[in-house]
């Protein structure tokens, strides 16, 4: 019984939001990983394939994955040792330098672990620790791992789009947070929502607005939230980007030209929904209503 409700803690359980963290820290590790390899590793694929169809031999055959090789310092190839790779800690008794050349550390590395590990704290917090905390803990780390690829490279993997939409679907046979109809209309409508927004855009400007990744995220988000929260979804994305966007170019003086990639804004649009998606639209009702 003990064993069970330490696995199964309801929403607002200290002991249990603690624990996952904890966890979360270990996740976040992980997920700098992801975040500079994923990249790589499709690079690496294309040159590849490319040169296959041009009779050219592969210019990559070393193995590269998010197993090997081993961390190591981009400057001097210093291998991480276990005591080096602690979360935060390492970085902080390294002084967010390199223990062999001393070349500094990029301090994104600790802050994608604090923040994985203050959102898994959030999302336990919120959502408890069984299915529905697990699922949340999924979506929230597929979430960190696509906004900052896309904030580096302006692209949103495959290997993360599909896989959520996948487990949106999922997770939601049981109606763990939407009826299954509802998140199966969600994903088509989510992908249907900016396609239409992107060619209409193309007609009109002769550009692309955005890329095909953004209308695989927002299915993604569409088939673990239902299509009844995609318009606040797109509501929140597109103020938060509007913000963010002008603060960049007043701030930090971006050119205007200079694209902003939109996956960052969805991403947090939809952790946002998934966690006061009915306030909101409790609260959006109300104002709306007479």
């Amino acid at each position: 019984m003990l064993q069970s409700t330490l696995l199964f803690a309801a929403p607002g359980d200290l002991p249990i939001s603690l624990i996952a963290a904890l966890f979360g820290l270990l996740i976040g590790s992980f997920l700098n990983v992801v975040i500079h390899r994923l990249p790589i590793m499709m690079q690496r694929e294309s040159d590849n394939y490319v040169a296959e169809e041009s009779g050219q031999p592969h210019p990559h055959t070393a193995r590269y994955n998010l197993v090997v090789p081993r961390s190591a310092c981009p400057h001097c190839g210093h291998q991480i040792t276990a005591m080096e790779n602690i979360p935060v800690l390492s970085w902080l008794a390294l002084r967010g330098k390199c223990s062999s050349c001393k070349a500094p550390i990029s301090a994104r590395y600790p802050l994608v672990e604090l923040l994985t590990a203050a959102l898994s704290f959030l999302v336990v917090w919120k959502l408890g620790s069984g299915g529905a905390g697990l699922g949340g803990l999924f979506f929230l780390y597929s979430l960190i791992a696509m906004t900052f690829i896309d904030y580096d490279t302006k692209l949103l993997p495959d290997d993360l789009t599909y896989p959520l939409i996948w487990a949106g679907l999922l997770i939601n046979i049981n109606a763990t947070f939407v009826p299954l109809r509802d998140a199966v209309i969600g994903a088509a409508a989510g992908y249907l929502a900016l396609w239409s927004v992107y060619w209409l855009f193309k007609l009109v400007t002769g550009k692309d607005g955005m890329g095909y990744g953004d209308f695989k995220l927002l299915a993604a988000l569409g088939a673990w939230l239902g299509w009844a929260m995609l318009p606040m979804i797109i509501l929140l994305s597109s103020v938060v980007g509007a913000l963010v966007g002008v603060a960049l170019i007043v701030f930090a003086r971006r050119a205007r030209n200079n694209p902003i990639p939109f996956g960052p804004y969805l991403a947090a649009a939809g952790l946002i929904v998934l966690l006061y998606g009915a306030p909101l639209a409790a609260f959006t009702m109300g104002v709306v209503q007479p």
